[in-house]
């Protein structure tokens, strides 16, 4: 994960403990995956828990607030078990984790904070203005996982105004943002993915059908000005949707698109308004609600 590094050697480090507002718990979850001992979800559940035992009993700083200024990262399917065996770590200390979902049952919605899965992106890229885009839709998904993406497919599979593939693309992955006007993120096995941020970085509108899902930052956010939220109960008025949409409310998001992007982006050093800063902002505000509720 990007953010380990940025956090272990990044602007907000302090070398003397009592000046800090925040510990970070710098386990791996995708290091444990790949070691040959600790691969398991169990192992790996194992691992943490030892681990977390020994950080509260050599250090004084995680018994002072019971781990609430205590922090750890998760982004993949396989740790999302990572903190179920060690009751103060799942309940008191702050996962920064990509499946931010209130279907994950170590999730705690006031608690945790959601991370948006970013890929590595080219510093300046040039988007499709919003006559450019000939396309309403865009979506490419395995149906498999999904009983909403099966009837996405089913519904508008053949649609001309859409590109929705549910197998190999004819054109490349990328293109499909590049000349939509909407890009669909649709919950398959896990709700998280990169489609958001993907789509927020080529400039297509993203439409969220998922329900339950913590989007990232939405306390600083106001998801609303730029993307569309659809519930899973009203996924059949999709395209009426989308259609009723007038131009310049388009133009509003599409404009309002352009101002988030900088959000959604990883640089090494970190830069004011990134994600490093946005995640960091939202650990800070975690953490006072956590104060409050522990005292």
């Amino acid at each position: 994960m990007r953010s380990r590094p940025l956090i272990i050697f990044g602007p907000l480090v302090t070398s003397r403990a009592e000046e800090a507002h925040f510990f970070f718990m710098p386990f791996s979850i995708n290091a444990m995956r790949n070691h040959p001992r600790l691969h398991s979800v169990k192992s790996i559940s194992d691992f943490v828990a030892q681990y977390t035992n020994r950080i509260s009993s050599e250090f004084k700083f995680w018994n002072a607030s019971g781990g609430a200024d205590h922090f750890y990262t998760c982004c993949h399917s396989i740790g999302r078990e990572a903190a179920s065996k060690h009751h103060d770590l799942h309940n008191t200390a702050i996962q920064i984790t990509c499946s931010s979902s209130y279907f994950q049952r170590l999730f705690i919605s006031h608690k945790d904070v959601g991370l948006p899965q970013v890929w590595p992106r080219p510093p300046h890229q040039l988007l499709n203005p919003p006559h450019a885009r000939n396309k309403l839709v865009f979506f490419a998904g395995r149906k498999q996982n999904s009983r909403i993406r099966e009837k996405i497919l089913a519904s508008w599979g053949n649609d001309t105004l859409m590109d929705i593939f549910s197998g190999n693309l004819s054109f490349p992955y990328e293109e499909g943002f590049r000349r939509s006007k909407y890009c669909l993120h649709v919950k398959g096995y896990e709700v998280n993915t990169a489609r958001v941020s993907d789509a927020i970085h080529y400039g297509c509108i993203p439409v969220i059908i998922s329900n339950y899902y913590d989007l990232p930052f939405a306390n600083v956010l106001d998801w609303s000005k730029f993307s569309i939220i659809i519930s899973e109960e009203d996924v059949a008025f999709l395209k009426k949707i989308l259609l009723s949409v007038s131009k310049q409310r388009y133009l509003t998001m599409y404009h309002n698109l352009c101002l988030v992007r900088r959000h959604f982006r990883w640089h090494t050093p970190p830069r004011s308004y990134d994600s490093f800063y946005m995640t960091a902002y939202q650990l800070w505000l975690r953490r006072g609600l956590q104060l409050l509720s522990s005292n």
